[in-house]
């Protein structure tokens, strides 16, 4: 099982530029609200886009999704880390959870959320 990470860690880590984030939802979704920065990447396209979007296998990368009734961070945590990539961590929490205690996301159409 993939090692978590709370919200206050998280926040700390993306202030000091230390970790990639990785949304693990649709295009559409991300689309609508994402951290900041964060990638989209979901469970289908891992093999094929990893490498890409992800070249440093060591680098720090938090997954998250909509919530903890979601697996698709899990899911893409996982298929990191069949891969190679070793520092791999979970926002089980998700957006909603951020978005619920008023951090920022972004969405691609240029507007905050």
């Amino acid at each position: 099982m993939t090692v978590l990470i709370t919200r206050d860690q998280l926040r700390a880590e993306i202030e000091a530029g230390d970790v990639t984030l990785v949304d693990a939802l649709p295009e559409s979704h991300w689309a609508q609200q994402h951290l900041p920065g964060a990638l989209n990447l979901v469970e289908a396209d891992v093999a094929a886009k990893a490498a890409e979007l992800l070249p440093d296998k060591d680098a720090a990368i938090v997954t998250y999704c909509s919530n903890t009734a979601c697996g698709n961070s899990q899911a893409v945590a996982a298929k990191l880390e069949q891969l190679g990539y070793t520092n791999v961590r979970k926002y089980r929490e998700g957006i909603q959870d951020w978005a619920e205690a008023g951090l920022p996301v972004h969405a691609t159409t240029g507007q905050s959320a």
